[in-house]
């Protein structure tokens, strides 16, 4: 091989690395790798030539010098570390051994922001940044992510040939993920799951709104298992065939999907299912607090998205629970009814709640193209999540169908299949809430999307209220629903006839 041989790098040879650069060398192409630990990189090298012979594409360098000089012009680097300072740290380590037109790839789980700093502090020494969400985790990288680069057209240009050939693929025509990738036969066709999704952070933005979108849809679906378990006595196993069968409709996806074999996973170390036995702590890497943080900076209505963030906050007090609970007292769980109906109509509370979520997570998506400047196209938003990633679901064709039917559509809500859906499942919806508040079963994220769909299709809200108390102690002006939106009013309170108030 020469010198220059390598079609593009990575740095970082965790899980994730490892399995993107082996994606990467199962579609034809020569990778160079670099690990701060070299001897990870002698490992991971060695398993390589014990492997498929594509595998004798990856190669690892112990210095950062030869590694970049061993990649062709404009050089492709791919950066798998820590998000954050490591970040930082990484590139400039790459900075003097760079040459202009040259282009870094961040591929983890960036602070958008972050990314907008970088493409234009890099921008100024020639150098092309782009920054990929990369969704799917080890299998998706393995054998086909979801991918949502953004940064120049140009740099996206140099990088689609390689980010098309190893994402995940769909099918053209049903829009159904393209199954069967494997070692050295890597899946070929269809819609590929990666597509530009804007200029400098918007890469990152989204897929930090898959992330909060996968929150609450995690949090949806244990709710759906606490309910069936608590409400109705079932055990894991039965509970486990349920979400089995729901897998077959609407509420087909990867979640559902592994749902199901979790509840039906016997016990290794004894009798039972092993989700008994695993503690109820839920843990965070940060990306949907950061969503959830946005949505209040931005001022959009995320509350399911912030609900489930809260509930693995909450989820963290063990200690605390458990002293609780001998403490504070709730009802005496008692349901009458028929079992067949109560589990549809938890799955109609499932399915109408996950519509909340996405129309929620693509409100945020659009409040973020106005705030940044940028231009984004929902409707393939939603088809690169189609595969590949942890949210991917047959729903999502749905949405795609949703933005190509009105690209301009304000609510997923408002489009006539979700329309129907929440029209149809409403009323399941509403007796599962009802059903878990009266029988004191927690079941915030249910709670928090229904909040959010009955204030949606409120033409009135007690905001009248609240914008009157804002005049009343700090004279924020009102506006009258008997005049022209934008014009302000103020009332000298007390002079009105109200006695000052005494403190």
């Amino acid at each position: 091989m020469s010198n220059t041989n390598a079609d593009i790098g990575l740095v970082g040879l965790a899980v994730m690395g490892q399995n993107l650069a082996l994606n990467i060398a199962d579609h034809g192409y020569t990778i160079a790798v670099y690990n701060r630990d070299s001897k990870k990189m002698v490992n991971f090298i060695e398993e390589c030539k014990k492997n498929e012979p594509s595998h004798e594409r990856v190669v690892g360098h112990a210095d950062l010098a030869s590694f970049v000089l061993s990649i062709k012009r404009p050089r492709k680097i791919i950066l798998l570390v820590k998000a954050g300072s490591a970040t930082d740290v990484t590139i400039n380590a790459l900075l003097p051994y760079l040459e202009q037109g040259d282009i870094i790839i961040d591929g983890g789980n960036s602070l958008w922001t972050d990314t907008i700093r970088r493409e234009k502090e890099l921008a100024v020494k020639g150098i092309d940044f782009i920054g990929s969400g990369v969704s799917g985790g080890e299998t998706g990288a393995r054998f086909g992510p979801s991918l949502m680069p953004s940064g120049t057209r140009k740099a996206w240009a140099s990088l689609e040939p390689i980010w098309r050939d190893i994402a995940a693929k769909v099918d053209a025509v049903t829009g159904e993920p393209m199954e069967g990738g494997k070692p050295g036969k890597p899946v070929v066709g269809g819609f590929s799951c990666a597509e530009y999704i804007g200029p400098d952070g918007a890469g990152h933005y989204v897929k930090m709104v898959h992330n909060g979108i996968e929150y609450i849809d995690m949090q949806l679906i244990c709710e759906a298992y606490w309910l069936m378990k608590n409400l109705l006595g079932m055990q894991a196993d039965e509970i486990g065939k349920v979400f089995e069968e729901w897998n077959k409709g609407e509420l087909s996806s990867f979640l559902i999907e592994i749902t199901a074999d979790i509840l039906q996973q016997k016990d290794p170390m004894g009798p039972g299912f092993l989700v008994d036995k695993i503690l109820d702590t839920a843990g965070q890497k940060g990306t949907g607090q950061w969503t959830a943080a946005n949505a209040l900076e931005l001022g959009a209505p995320a509350n399911a998205i912030a609900a489930a963030v809260y509930a693995r906050a909450l989820s963290s007090l063990k200690e605390e629970r458990v002293e609780a609970s001998k403490i504070l007292k709730g009802p005496t769980i008692k349901v009458e009814g028929d079992k067949k109906a109560i589990i549809e109509a938890i799955k109609n509370a499932l399915y109408c709640s996950k519509i909340c979520a996405y129309a929620q997570g693509f409100q945020l998506i659009d409040k973020a193209q106005v705030a940044y400047n940028w231009k984004l196209n929902f409707g393939e938003i939603a088809q690169i999540w189609r595969g590949g990633c942890i949210i991917r679901a047959r729903f999502l064709q749905k949405i795609t169908d949703a933005y190509a039917l009105n690209s301009r559509l304000k609510n997923l809500m408002l489009d006539p299949y979700f329309t129907q859906a929440m029209n149809d499942g409403q009323e399941g919806w509403r007796k599962v809430i009802a059903l878990a508040v009266t029988n004191g079963i927690p079941a915030q994220g249910f709670a928090a999307a229904m909040a959010y769909y009955d204030g949606y299709r409120s033409a009135v809200l007690p905001a009248n209220l609240l914008q009157g108390q804002r005049d009343y102690f700090g004279a924020h002006t009102y506006e009258r629903t008997d005049k022209p939106r934008g014009q302000f009013y103020h009332l000298d309170w007390p002079e009105a006839g109200r006695p000052q108030l005494e403190i």
